[in-house]
Order: C-alpha cells, then structure tokens, then sequence
C-alpha cells in the first residue's frame, strides 16, 4: 500500500477521533523543498466540516499521527498545510519490496478488461515520412506503451491514405519522366523515388500554370486547365473505375512505398498491430448513413446530399454523404471506426493521433457517432498535437522542403558520434560498439527532445540542442543511466542482502520518495495521454541521482551496510530509469 493510503487511513481515524466528523478523501502534495517534509496533507479542504483554525486543526491531526502511526516521525504547519516528515524504516520497508522488482510501477492488464485502440503515422503513399510524421510516429507509440504500463490492453494501428490525386500525380510523373526508374536501378528507397516523382509532378504543373497565364487565363482558370492536372484527374477515375493497367502501376508504386516506410519504422522503433488501407476504408460508412436517416440523425437535402445538424451541440451543419451519392472523408472516418470495433470486438476506446489542424474534424466525428448509440463512442480521444517547425520554417511537401525522417535520424546519429568522439569516451570500443551507441544516443536525443514537450505545444526543433550532454536532453539521462552501470560492474561484492535498519542520508530518502512515485506518473501520463510526464520524471530522478552522487560516497563508503545500500538504490534508480525510457520507446546504452 502506497504512502498517501496509509496516511489517508490514519487521518481519517484521527479526524472521526479528534472532531467527529467522517471524511472521505485527504488531499495531499509534495512538500515545498523550502519546509522540512517529505507529504503535506492540505487542511483546507476539511473547513467545510470543521470549524476552526487551519493551523490549529493541522497540529492536532499532527500529534494524533505521531503518536499513533509509525510512519509520521514530525510535522510543522504551515498556514493551511501539515508538512509530515516519515520515517526512514517506512521507506527502507518499501525499498526492500520493490527493490528488484523490474516491473516496478506497471499493472498487468485484466484479462476481460476493454482494449483500446491508439492510430498513429497514418501517411500518404506519395512521399517519405517527415519530420511531423516523426513526432506523430514518437507520440503514438508512447502513448501506447505508457497506456499499455497503465493496466490495460493496447492494439496499435494506422490508416494508410493510399489512394486519391496525390498518388495518381505520382503515378503519372513516373510514366512521363521516370524512364522505368525503381527502387533496385537508383539505389533509392522506394518511398523517397516515388516522393520524388510527386516533386516532379509540381514542378511540372508550376511551369503550365505560368505559361497559361502567360497566354491570357487567370491563375484559377490555369491551375484548373493545365493539362498534367488534367491528366492526373483522369488517372484517377480509371483507377476508381477499376483500369487494370492504372491499377497495377498503383500497386507497385504504392508496395514501393510501403517498403521504405517499414524501414523507416524499424530504424524509429515504432510498430503495429494492424494496418488500414483508405482503399478498402473509402466505401465505408455509407450503410451508417441510411441508419442514421431513418434513426432521424441525419437528414437529406432536396439535392440529395446527407447532412447532420450539430447547431444545437454548438457546433455547424456537417455533410456525409454527397448529391451524386459518395462518401466523404466524415463518412469514411465513420465506417472505419465501426469497422475497428468490429474487427477487435474487446475494443472499448480509440485514441486518433493527429495534429491539432483537425481538431474541428475529431469533435464532429465522435459526436457523430455517439448520436449513433455506440458506447465505446464515450471513449474515443483526439491525441492533437502542435506541429514541429525548423529554425528555417515550414515544410513543404511539394516542393521537397520537407525534413526527411530517415535523414533527420542519420543526421542525430553522425551529430552524436562527433560529440561523443569529440569528448574522447571511446575508449576500447569496436567500430561496430561505437555505430551502435551513435545510433543509440542520436535517437535517444531526438525521441526525448520531442516527447518532453506536452504534445499540444509547438515544438522547434533544434538538432544540435538534442544532443547535449548536460541539462534535459536524452543523452544527459542516458550518460546517468550508463554511469549507474559502471558502478554496478565494479561493485565486486555481495550487496544482493536486505536493509532491515539504516539512518538515510537526507538525499538517499529524496531519491526513494521519487522511485516511489512512479507508479503515479504512469497512471496520470495515461490518462492525460502524454508521455512529457513520465520524460520530464526520468529527468528530476536523473537530477537527484546526481545530486546523491556528488553528496555521498558510494562504493569508498566504510560504512559496509550504508555502502551495499547505496549501490542497491543506485541500481534501482538505473531500473527506474530503463523503464521510463522503455515506456519512450529510448533504448539505454550499459556504457557511454
């Protein structure tokens, strides 16, 4: 049982004794660094039922806890706050019982409980991933992990946008310019080619759009009459009629894609349960449709088109359903979603990770279909996230401006290797050692420089500030983690025994108030579906580990208990940060 449970049973009996009033929940924080305390119970709250002064309640609880718990050994008050000092043995006991426990602070899911679903990437086939989609790929996966951490079950998935003008201006670029061009004859990976080809394509359509206006159309008029545009459009039909020769340029151009992007999510560290294709997805959601109108949701227009009126919830009148009978992207976001459920019956909540430019969209959809009677439609979360800019600016797919995911990764993995080098920790290490802590530092700096950051903040990236060695950056809590390692390699001795009774050292106890908080910060980074809270933990941990380091001696400590104690504490302090980094998808390197 954790500290705020046994102290909330205490102080329950402490206020029915002392003033005869039944409470049903003790409000607690940490105590400000500048009191003496390690929990301050907040009185405030019991002035609804008590009356008198805050102080004078506070002392009272205080005495009653000192003489009659073993965990409360002093309390000051201060205003409406007690400040309660506990006892070294309380954390020696929990210690000893989560000491080599890896698993530490993460709840095995029930086997009947309801799953939840977590999108994340879903891209479209005609580029490579960029840097957004890094943070979209970092995002999800975490937030998987630390749900996962939390208690319960997690599928992983995404929806492939393959379809649509995007592709086909691809497709048509390579027919026109490609020569025959494939992954195998450049050297290139399949989803950069086909990337390339959708560059070309703009550049292309660019050069018409100026010559039409040159010969006397408006920039609409051109932009609508050029004929490459023209030339995709029809492209598009084909395929949507089914022309088996468009069909089979897009299955390649399209498995091309597919290849790349699986290298790339390898190298990121990120993967799936399962995979949805808007290929397969674009139909869905018309058969709701008919439900939805003869339910009264939804209604028809006399130009035949489908709407929903949300002007009651606040919001605006939504279309789903065209005039000439297709579906929208509304549509489709309906009918896939039903599809999910249906495909993973246990699934009882999604979350959707997308940036905040759709936020808009996600409030309609799950209103939507919660007026549809879904229940798992109570459960549904839009994990909206700002975008990632460079000092240069936007990125611009089209006109190749964008930062590539597979060099962005290469880059902090050259970045790392030139640090590290430069301050000369390399010694004894092979090339291949030193190729795999490169890779290992580089993506542990730019995971962690994006997943500090609450995911509804901007973020402006700065490759070279990743990878510091100091202050709150990855390779800082990867150096701790490896210098824990090497205390541990030299630690010749028996330290593998129980503390049954030692004095703490006031940054011994600060380090075990933190280890025990861990558990909490799972739970609360699950429920606010952000993985800042459980990095920007592993770094305060990090600081005080540090703090401890330069305070006290370890492995010269006399003392041979305090000596077994602290490498014991410093090894957990190491778990407890594998396991924070494991839940960021960031590996640890054992030396640095």
């Amino acid at each position: 049982m954790k500290l705020s449970q046994i102290l909330t049973s205490h102080i329950t009996k402490a206020v029915q004794q002392l003033f005869e009033v039944t409470i049903e929940r003790v409000e607690f924080q940490l105590t400000r660094k500048d009191f003496e305390g390690d929990i301050t119970m907040v009185i405030f709250p019991l002035l609804k039922v008590i009356k008198g002064n805050p102080a004078e309640i506070g002392t009272k609880i205080g005495e009653y806890l000192v003489l009659n718990s073993t965990e409360v050994v002093r309390f000051n008050v201060v205003s409406g706050f007690l400040n309660l000092v506990v006892s070294d043995p309380y954390y020696l006991n929990f210690f000893n019982e989560v000491r080599n426990n890896t698993t530490f602070g993460f709840v095995t899911p029930e086997p009947t409980a309801k799953a939840v679903m977590v999108e994340y990437s879903s891209p479209n086939t005609n580029k490579p991933l960029h840097l957004g989609h890094v943070r979209n790929n970092l995002l999800g996966y975490s937030v998987a992990e630390i749900i996962k951490a939390s208690g319960k079950k997690v599928y992983k998935t995404q929806i492939i946008n393959d379809r649509g003008i995007h592709i086909c201006k691809s497709m048509l670029a390579w027919q026109k310019f490609g020569n025959g061009q494939t992954p195998e004859s450049t050297g290139l990976k399949g989803d950069k080619l086909v990337g390339n080809f959708y560059v070309t394509f703009d550049k292309h359509y660019k050069s018409e759009i100026n010559e039409l206006i040159s010969q006397g159309k408006t920039e609409d008029e051109a932009k609508k009459t050029a004929p490459i545009i023209l030339e995709a459009q029809e492209m598009l039909r084909q395929w949507e009629a089914g022309n088996p020769e468009v069909v089979a340029l897009w299955k390649k151009m399209n498995q091309w894609v597919y290849d790349g992007f699986a290298e790339t999510y390898k190298n990121l560290g990120v993967d799936f349960d399962s995979y949805y294709y808007e290929s397969n997805t674009y139909l869905l959601g018309k058969e709701v449709v008919q439900f939805g109108l003869e339910k009264g949701i939804f209604e028809k227009d006399p130009d035949g088109s489908v709407w929903i009126d949300l002007t009651a919830d606040g919001l605006d009148r939504k279309i789903v359903l065209r005039s000439d009978g297709t579906a929208v992207y509304m549509t489709q976001d309906i009918g896939t979603a039903i599809q999910r459920v249906k495909d993973f019956p246990d699934v009882g909540g999604m979350v959707y990770t997308v940036g905040n430019e759709q936020d808009y969209h996600f409030k309609v959809l799950f209103l939507i279909l919660k007026k549809l009677g879904f229940d798992w439609a109570e459960s549904l979360y839009h994990l909206s996230y700002g975008m990632v800019e460079l000092p240069s600016g936007k990125m611009k797919s089209r006109e190749g401006t964008v930062v590539d995911a597979d060099d962005l990764m290469q880059e902090m993995t050259q970045t790392a290797g030139a640090i590290a080098t430069e301050l000369g920790k390399l010694e004894g290490y092979s090339e291949a050692e030193k190729a795999t802590l490169f890779k290992t530092i580089g993506l542990g700096a730019l995971k962690y420089y994006i997943l500090k950051v609450d995911p509804k903040k901007q973020i402006l990236f700065n490759p070279e500030e990743s990878v510091d060695f100091a202050g709150n950056t990855g390779p800082f809590i990867q150096y701790t983690y490896a210098r824990i390692q090497s205390i541990l390699r030299k630690a010749d001795f028996d330290w593998n025994v129980d503390m049954d009774s030692i004095a703490l050292h006031e940054k011994e106890k600060e380090l075990l108030k933190l280890i025990e908080q861990f558990p909490e910060v799972i739970q609360n980074a699950a429920h606010n579906h952000s993985p800042a809270l459980v990095a920007n933990y592993t770094y305060e941990l990090v600081k005080e580990y540090n703090s401890f380091y330069q305070s006290v001696s370890i492995l010269g400590e006399e003392n041979e208990q305090k000596k077994i104690f602290r490498v014991q504490l410093s090894k957990k302090v190491a778990d407890t940060i594998k396991a924070a980094f494991g839940l960021l998808g960031i590996d640890v390197p054992e030396r640095m």
